[in-house]
């Protein structure tokens, strides 16, 4: 078979992919995760894990942890630790459009984004719907459209 590519039995795909595990780090000693804790280089894997944060009430909301990870890949490009959105979404193993979408939470008058990173669990609050707030550009009709989906929104109570 000429030309085509035949994975030899004895290697395995640990050392075609090499990639620590327990970690998940890339080659390029970059971790993304959707938690809030720092994330660590490669020579720190497995020692000073941050503790899993948490809030008095149980888990952090999952559009918390996405705009806290859509700032923190923010940094990431600022730094150019990485090239551009299409690295990050090879990295996070999603596609460029979710990247995206991820992304334009960022575009969120500052403090919605500091409420929404502060907020109790609210039922209907997530990325879909907020992609119509985060496309105006006014940051007056975000504040007006937010309180609207806020005030429409009842909380979770713990257990839920």
């Amino acid at each position: 078979m000429t030309g085509s590519y035949r994975k030899s039995p004895s290697v395995s795909i640990r050392q075609r992919f090499p990639r620590d595990r327990r970690c998940g780090h890339d080659r390029a000693g970059v971790r993304l995760h959707a938690g809030l804790g720092r994330s660590q280089t490669e020579e720190e894997c497995g020692t000073n894990r941050p503790p899993t944060q948490r809030t008095a009430g149980g888990s952090i909301p999952r559009i918390a942890r996405l705009l806290a990870l859509a700032i923190r890949m923010e940094g990431l490009l600022r730094s150019e630790t990485i090239r551009d959105y299409a690295e990050l979404a090879r990295l996070g193993r999603v596609t460029r459009a979710r990247m995206t979408q991820i992304m334009q939470l960022l575009n969120l008058a500052p403090d919605i984004q500091e409420e929404i990173l502060f907020l109790p669990p609210l039922w209907g609050l997530n990325e879909r719907n907020l992609r119509p707030i985060t496309n105006r550009i006014r940051w007056d009709e975000q504040r007006s459209l937010f309180r609207e989906l806020a005030r429409r929104s009842p909380v979770l109570r713990t257990g839920e």
